[in-house]
């Protein structure tokens, strides 16, 4: 698994770091990440990976009405970090092969976490998402424009740095990296009310 803490410390920004990584690398990276959240799901029954755990910290602004202090269950997490990957793997197929794209419209979509209802259809997801992410990989050029860039607001460049191929890429995965840990917490608090109930 890529370790993204120097980006998270600030030490560097993501497209300097991603010059270390090619095609190979980042397909490794995004099999690496699927193969851990489906070492975290394929034993959970289907009420686990539903199981809404507690959260404190839950406080999500831009969710419906009702939804924005829940804690995400295994399956709301798998759809929402697969989105967000697909569309920055999206991004990165776009740019290097040299065209440039703006920030809007953003090329996003994210499954309806509600209708995510067992571990089969997580897992079908989780495979789903391995199939579009190499697929977009494979839509590079031999020869990828990494020094086109995408045309992001002055804020976000600010917070994030500069986008190319590479580092379009890695946003999306550090992204779905830095969720694991969450991922993992869910797991444990549906297993162990899982036990509380028997």
């Amino acid at each position: 698994m890529i370790d993204f803490s120097p980006i998270a410390r600030g030490d560097i920004k993501l497209l300097e770091f991603s010059q270390g990584f090619g095609v190979a690398d980042l397909k490794q990276a995004t099999n690496d990440s699927i193969d851990f959240m489906l070492g975290l799901t394929r034993d959970l029954t289907d009420a686990q990976a539903i199981f809404l755990p507690h959260d404190p910290e839950a406080n999500d602004p831009y969710a419906k009405p009702g939804e924005e202090h829940i804690g995400w269950s295994v399956a709301h997490l798998i759809v929402h970090v697969t989105a967000s990957s697909e569309e920055w793997a999206t991004y990165s197929s776009i740019l290097a092969r040299g065209l440039v794209y703006p920030a809007e419209p953003r090329l996003r979509y994210e499954t309806e976490w509600t209708t995510v209802k067992t571990t089969a259809e997580c897992i079908q997801r989780l495979e789903e998402s391995r199939r579009i992410r190499l697929s977009y990989l494979d839509a590079w050029p031999d020869q990828p424009h990494l020094d086109v860039l995408r045309q992001l607001s002055p804020r976000y460049v600010e917070k994030f740095g500069e986008m190319n191929a590479t580092a379009g890429f890695l946003f999306g995965l550090m992204h779905e990296v830095n969720h694991h840990a969450q991922m993992q917490e869910a797991r444990r608090q549906a297993l162990a009310a899982d036990l509380a109930a028997v």
